[in-house]
Formats: C-alpha cells, structure tokens, sequence
C-alpha cells in the first residue's frame, strides 16, 4: 500500500501528525498533495513537551517537517479492499485478454506466425528459395539491402 493512496483515502477523517520538531497536530484532513503537503481542519496542536494546546481552525503542514502520520485503522482497511478489488480486476482483464489462444501462442498477431519468419513480413514473397538465399548472403535478413558499414565503404 503506498502513502499517497493511503492519505487520499483518508480525506475528511481525523489524523494524528508529528512533525520532526516534536509538535502533534490533531484534526480532519482536507487534502493533501504529491510531496505529502497536509491540511487539516478543527486542528488541536500539542507543543514539543505537551503542556500547551493551541486550536485553529485550519493549518497547512509542509510533508517534509512530517515524522509520522497516525491514521484510524478502518481508513487502512478502506485502502486494503481498495487493493484486493483492484487486483482482481486486474486478473479477470488478463483473464479476458488470453480469450483467443492461437494468437497469444502466435505472437499475438491474426493469422499467426512467428515474426522471423521468411515468408510472414510484407515484400519477403512465401519464403522460397531466392529469398533464403538472399538472407544467407550476410544481409542479416534485411533482403537485398547492404549492411550499414558497407554502405559507407563505397
């Protein structure tokens, strides 16, 4: 389960933040973005060694000043079913996807075949022995056309 997911199923619920300097911060959250950037509403903040207690109605903390982030375990539970329904999903598309066995055993291409194949590519004719002959000669099976370095030579 990443962080980003799970903060983003935790919207609206209420969550416990400690920053780095030791201060908590206790509210809802509103949003949070991709650097883990928080705001909280209805926000009760704690001091470094706990004996003074500000509220606010709102606060923005910054994601790199955060220690650790306590989050109620049903929003943890929300975001594992999220990952259970996802990855059946995932399996019944593959699932879906493999219908056609011939063309996924055949490179996944109507009709078939394998792509080095002589006689399966435009221009190439059925493959008979002109052309096995051309592929031999060291054109690295490009037909008539000369490797790269010997067009250079000239």
């Amino acid at each position: 389960m990443l962080p980003l997911s799970l903060l983003k199923t935790a919207q609206s619920h209420p969550m416990l933040v400690e920053l780095k300097n030791g201060e908590t911060y206790n509210g809802h959250l509103v949003s949070c973005d991709s650097w883990m950037n928080i705001n909280l509403r209805d926000v009760i903040c704690t001091s470094k060694d706990g004996d003074r207690f500000w509220r606010m109605p709102e606060c923005y903390i910054r994601g790199s000043t955060i220690k650790y982030l306590r989050i109620p375990d049903e929003v943890i539970d929300m975001v594992k079913e999220d990952a259970q329904a996802k990855s059946r999903n995932r399996t019944e598309m593959n699932k879906n996807r493999g219908g056609n066995s011939s063309q996924n055993q055949r490179g996944g291409r109507p009709g078939g075949g394998n792509r080095n194949n002589v006689g399966n590519r435009p221009g190439q004719g059925y493959g008979g022995p002109a052309n096995n002959a051309m592929r031999l000669g060291g054109a690295g099976g490009q037909g008539n056309r000369l490797p790269h370095a010997a067009k250079n030579r000239k």
